[in-house]
């Protein structure tokens, strides 16, 4: 077994603590008061509750070399975990500037995967490792672990190696080992994931290996069995500081409480309020019962912002009042008060992506009453990320340079780009290129060397790769599943050819023909990855995007000129990413557009969560306000394509809990969002003066909307509403909708009208979404 014998060398490589305690501290007078009590209260079990950009990092960074400066701890006695290999070496460099020279012998600062290979490789042989174990990615993780499917008989499209790899990750965030599994999981994976888990962790061991769910698992096994080694972890690390506690999952909090269970000297960095990591094993609960854990813990709360205005902070402390699963706190500033919160509804998706890039243009300018914003000051955060499909469009439209921020750009992405293959395949079949990348995806069973035959048969008749599959296939080169799926693809590839330009079928029908009849959708319905929503929604998105052109090919060629599109990083770009991806950012001018229930907050989240998910997404609209500085724009629009088809939308809940008196509605009411929070009431003088949508159209609908209510009143919010109210429609009436056209009413339910429309055929949609004929806004 390890021990600390080599103690002695990390003291040696340490700094002298009694040279250290002899230091002035001139960094404590940097510190608010607040941040000031979190640094000098180091004994016992702290928690520092730090609100959006209220300088934590600053306050833990601190704390660290107020500890080294006290003499209460040598560099080597100070574990210090955070969540990123980024945040690590900032905060050493922090302490180093503080300090005032190199930081030396901090070995155990790093994130938690980092340290606990560390602590494994001392310890290995107690889980039955040899301390050179490998570490597996997750490629070779699923290629083991679709060995063991494959062994096991199982038909990995119904149940893939992938869905597999998702449940044992879970299971091991929880650090639950095959051994202690809870009954309400055995289900998992058609009844047989324990039994394939208990096979995966030893074959792990017979190859000498562990995957990064292990790291955590195996050294919480250690603890909890092996006391003395626990016991000398916690004589070592003398004071405990980590960083982001709110996104920490189960096996992270045991292996925390395990080492603190001794000293409790244990320092937790955190905010409830920005706990948005439920999807990836991420327990809110974690920071929500710091204080039971450790009783008689001392609670800061880091409350002054130096980052928003307080409009801003306002606005997002209204949103985040909504959850009731949260410690408190109020975000001040003393910055000015600079711009209201700015709420604008829109038709559709569309015309929201237009606004933006005007609004955009006019804000380079200055031409908004502003300052000039440079584009790199710019950022749009949005819920979903085939949302930036209609912003990049746009964007290349008019010129406008950006940048998508933890992902690729739209047509980038792999599923887009295999689709993409598919109908250049279909336009023309002599793409040797496209052929190449969607041969075997979805699998059909042909490898490397089947896929070599079908190229030298290409050569050799000095033809392209489809017709050389086809020679392939006649002469019998090729035989078993790959035979049958290639045939199948060659026979759709002629298929899907005949019908391009028919009258009869439609671009856009094709293109759903195409990725349905190849397997290409189901491929990724079946996939139970995390990720396989999300690329469902890019490919419907894809299909959305086909509305704008006249026929396949021209659509082919639009892309191509984006995708040739300067690639260059010079120059200033606005940034786009997912509201998850932002966190930790922030920006003078945020946009943060599709606030729409069922989209934001998500209907996937609420469906699977409940009031937890619902929770979450709001602590996610809480990160989205506060990552703007100076102005924050949140936007929604009336009709939004979804899975395919138009619907009619109602504005976010989260826009309802924006306080008035923080927030600029540029939309008239009524049509979209009247008796809406901030959007109720007493603005018909700022829409003028704004000129937004000031048609004789909107007037008309302004008019109906003051005859005819048109959504809850704002008191009603938490009674049960009425589902008979008495409607302003009658049945039989003829109506208008700006997307599906003219129609008769053939059904009242409330404020949800069925009708029959002359084009879309029947559809249920909400009331203030249709007008009289005579009433058409435009």
């Amino acid at each position: 077994m390890s021990s600390y014998d080599d103690q002695d060398a990390f003291e040696a490589a340490s700094l002298s603590a009694r040279a250290m305690a002899a230091r002035p501290m001139p960094y404590l007078d940097e510190l608010n008061p607040a941040q000031r009590d979190a640094v000098e209260a180091l004994d016992g079990p702290v928690l520092m509750l730090a609100g959006a950009g209220t300088g934590k990092t600053k306050a833990l960074t601190t704390r660290i070399v107020h500890l080294l400066n006290t003499g209460r701890a040598r560099p080597n006695e100070i574990l210090s975990v955070t969540f990123t290999n980024k945040a690590a070496r900032e905060m050493k460099e922090r302490v180093g500037r503080l300090l005032g020279q190199a930081i030396e012998g901090m070995p155990w600062m790093g994130t938690f995967h980092s340290i606990c290979v560390k602590l494994l490789r001392r310890h290995a042989e107690l889980v039955g490792l040899k301390s050179n174990f490998t570490i597996l990615d997750t490629d070779d993780q699923l290629r083991l672990l679709k060995q063991l499917v494959a062994a096991s008989n199982i038909d990995d499209k119904r149940w893939p190696a992938r869905a597999l790899a998702g449940v044992i990750d879970h299971w091991k965030n929880r650090a639950w080992t095959p051994d202690n599994i809870p009954a309400s999981e055995a289900g998992a994976y058609n009844g047989r994931g324990v039994d394939l888990y208990a096979q995966y962790q030893v074959r792990l061991k017979e190859l000498n290996a562990v995957d990064f769910g292990d790291l955590l698992l195996h050294v919480v096994w250690i603890f909890q069995q092996h006391q003395d080694v626990l016991e000398q972890y916690q004589r070592w690390f003398k004071y405990i500081l980590v960083d982001e506690y709110q996104d920490t999952n189960v096996a992270q909090y045991l292996w925390l409480r395990l080492l603190a269970g001794g000293h409790k000297n244990i320092c937790c960095v955190g905010d409830d309020d920005q706990s948005i990591y439920g999807w990836r094993g991420a327990e809110v609960g974690n920071i929500l019962r710091f204080e039971k854990d450790f009783p008689g813990a001392k609670v800061v709360r880091l409350e002054q912002n130096y980052r928003s205005t307080p409009h801003i902070l306002k606005a997002a402390s209204g949103v985040i009042r909504g959850n009731e699963g949260r410690l408190g706190k109020e975000l001040w500033t003393e910055a000015e008060d600079g711009e209201k919160v700015r709420l604008i509804g829109h038709w559709d998706g569309d015309e929201e992506a237009r606004w933006v890039g005007e609004e955009i243009e006019a804000m380079q300018k200055g031409t908004r009453g502003m300052r000039p914003f440079s584009l790199n000051e710019m950022a749009i955060l949005v819920r979903a990320s085939h949302q930036m499909r209609a912003f990049e469009d746009r964007f290349l439209t008019i010129g406008l340079p950006y940048l998508v921020i933890g992902g690729p750009r739209f047509y980038e992405r792999l599923e887009i780009r295999d689709a993409m293959a598919y109908f250049r395949l279909v336009v023309s079949p002599d793409d040797d290129l496209a052929f190449e990348r969607i041969y075997n995806a979805p699998r059909r069973g042909l490898g490397e060397k089947a896929f070599q035959k079908i190229q030298m048969t290409a050569r050799s008749n000095g033809v392209s790769l489809v017709d050389g599959s086809r020679i392939l296939l006649e002469s019998k080169g090729i035989g078993g599943k790959g035979a049958v799926e290639l045939s199948r693809l060659i026979e759709g590839l002629d298929r899907w050819g005949r019908m391009v330009g028919s009258p009869e079928v439609s671009h856009i029908e094709l293109a759903e023909i195409v990725l349905d009849e190849s397997g290409y959708t189901a491929m990724w319905q079946n996939d139970k990855t995390p990720e396989a929503p999300g690329r469902l929604e890019n490919l419907k998105e894809l299909v959305k995007a086909l509305e704008g052109f006249e026929n396949l090919q021209g659509f082919l060629e639009h892309v191509s000129l984006i995708m040739d599109n300067d690639k260059s990083d010079q120059g200033e770009k606005v940034s786009i990413m997912t509201l998850h991806a932002a966190k930790g950012l922030e920006f003078p001018a945020v946009f943060l557009p599709g606030w729409e229930d069922g989209l934001f907050p998500s209907q996937r989240s609420m469906d699977e969560s409940g009031i937890k998910g619902l929770e979450e997404e709001r602590r996610l609209a809480y990160v989205g306000i506060t990552r703007a500085e100076e102005l924050c724009t949140i936007s929604f629009a009336g009709n939004r394509r979804v899975f395919g088809q138009w619907q009619s939308n109602l504005p976010s809940r989260f826009i309802d809990e924006l306080p008035e008196e923080h927030v600029e509605v540029l939309t008239p009411p009524g049509l979209y969002g009247g008796g809406y929070g901030a959007a109720s009431g007493g603005i018909e003088s700022r829409v003028a003066e704004a000129d937004v949508y000031n048609s004789p159209g909107w007037r008309r609908m302004q008019s109906r909307s003051q005859q005819r209510p048109v959504s809850q009143p704002k008191e009603t919010k938490n009674q049960v509403i009425d589902l008979q109210a008495t409607s302003s429609h009658t049945m039989g009436e003829r109506v208008f909708h700006q997307k599906f056209g003219y129609g008769e009413i053939v059904g009242i339910e409330g404020d949800k009208l069925e009708i029959a429309f002359e084009k879309a055929g029947t559809k249920k949609v909400v009331a203030r979404f249709v007008c009289g004929p005579d009433d058409i806004p435009f």
